[in-house]
């Protein structure tokens, strides 16, 4: 069996703990692991997975992936393009290898399944149906009439004459309003699509040329063409731009379920504290609370305050009489909502993005491959940052056109090029990096290094950077 991990996505819906540059999948938001730890972590033992995100998450993902322990390769999507293509960049790529047949197991990285050995139990029994050719979808036995979930609708009276717990899919069903999802639960046989599925590889690129060959041909154009570096799959970026942007719900399954009397797409019911963690509200629900309904995260003082979410990320933060609130800190954003109106945070969302602010793209603090820095303080014609550079690490041999800057070592030990000369650097120490010199700084060390980088100049931005060697393979 071969997992594949699909972490794309931006988490929009989890502003501000979510940014595009670090979307939910890699935020520690059930435990210490990250949700993308959490989907390797319940999978046991496993050789290797193959990993699917986007081009500007690689060294994010990378970096999860080695505290993790975790063998994986992982495909870069230059462009997002849904499930359906980029389940079947992993199909190509196992077939490529004589792996055809061997079972791929399709997972989100941002769920939350809190019942791990039942999970393990189901997906064991999803394989030898999935060896047999069936297209196998997993389904979440419902807790309530939810609104927010397409419905699987199950065939249980053939279910009934199969001694398994796995029933032919009589219907894919969007989601309903609220009096339908009540039907549902109270029919039976319904349940939530949870997004994940089990088959073998050339199975799935078997249904996916039947019904969307024009996506079978662009993908298939774009893994002729690949390159490795390091863990990194890059498949040609123009045939994959040109790949049609569609679910594997609608490209696959739901077409393959309405063709006359095909059975071959079967549903598994899954029972193991499933969420999508779709938003702050879904958290609330899935977390352990105290005496007055509240989840507190950080340092949070919280008096008369009732089944509300509480986080900070940074500094105190208080709250007196409120009830059913969100309220989330981070050091650059506040939100304060109505549980009851969490889903339009998108709303705010867009408006931040129309207003061309940060806030939404990034954190104050920015991870990098070498280690991240923070921007502390912020000016006409300065910034201050907080630079952390890994043990061995080493940034770009560079050059800025509008900026000059100066190191002050608060630990550790730098070694700085600064034009034709290499140097230590080490606590208490500072050097300076005039406008236009070239310039790299490394860590020799064994442990962090921490220094402060006051820049000055006409322009700050992180664009100004002319790079001139890169070891993580930057342009």
């Amino acid at each position: 069996m071969i997992p594949v991990i699909m972490a794309g996505g931006s988490g929009t819906r989890l502003w501000p703990l979510s940014r595009t540059q670090y979307p939910k999948q890699f935020l520690g938001l059930n435990s210490d692991l990250s949700m993308l730890q959490e989907t390797v972590k319940r999978l046991g033992s496993v050789d290797q997975v193959c990993l699917i995100c986007n081009e500007e998450h690689r060294f994010l993902a990378a970096e999860q992936m080695r505290v993790a322990n975790q063998s994986c390769s992982i495909f870069l999507e230059p462009v997002g393009r849904n499930t359906a293509p980029a389940i079947a960049l992993a199909a190509i790529d196992a077939v490529n290898k004589g792996l055809g047949g061997e079972c791929l197991l399709v997972l989100a990285a941002d769920h939350v399944i809190e019942d791990e050995q039942t999970f393990q139990k189901v997906i064991a029994q999803a394989e030898p149906l999935a060896k047999e050719g069936c297209l196998v979808t997993f389904g979440i036995v419902p807790t309530h009439a939810e609104t927010g979930y397409g419905y699987i609708k199950a065939d249980v009276r053939k279910g009934d004459d199969q001694s398994r717990d796995a029933y032919p899919v009589a219907e894919f069903v969007e989601k309903p309003d609220l009096e339908t999802a009540q039907t549902y639960l109270d029919e039976g046989g319904y349940y939530w699509n949870s997004g994940m599925f089990m088959f073998r590889a050339d199975r799935y690129l078997e249904e996916l040329g039947k019904f969307r060959p024009d996506i079978l041909e662009a993908c298939q154009k774009a893994m002729l063409d690949t390159s490795t570096d390091m863990d990194f799959i890059r498949v040609d970026a123009e045939a994959f731009k040109a790949c049609p942007d569609e679910s594997v719900d609608y490209a696959v399954m739901e077409p393959l379920c309405a063709a006359e009397g095909a059975d071959s797409v079967v549903v598994l019911p899954l029972d193991a504290g499933w969420s999508d963690v779709g938003s702050w509200t879904a958290l609330w629900e899935i977390k352990d609370k105290d005496s007055d309904g509240n989840v507190i995260n950080g340092d949070v003082i919280a008096h008369s305050t009732r089944n509300s979410y509480v986080m900070s990320t940074s500094r105190l933060v208080t709250t007196l009489g409120v009830d059913n609130l969100i309220v989330v800190d981070t050091p650059d954003a506040l939100l304060v909502a109505d549980k009851s109106k969490i889903q339009d945070v998108k709303k705010i969302v867009s408006e931040i993005k129309d207003n061309n602010r940060n806030e939404t793209f990034q954190h104050r603090e920015v991870y990098r491959p070498w280690g991240k820095y923070d921007s502390i303080d912020v000016g006409e014609r300065y910034q201050v940052k907080r630079i952390t550079v890994k043990p061995g690490a080493r940034l770009s041999v560079q050059k800025h056109h509008h900026r000059a800057e100066h190191w002050v070592v608060v630990s550790g030990t730098a070694k700085v090029t600064k034009g034709e000369e290499t140097f230590l650097v080490t606590e208490n120490q500072s050097t300076y990096i005039p406008l236009g010199e070239i310039h790299c700084l490394e860590n020799p060390g064994m442990v962090a290094l921490e220094l402060i980088e006051i820049q000055s100049g006409s322009y700050l931005g992180e664009d100004d950077i002319v790079r001139l060697d890169d070891q993580y393979g930057r342009a």
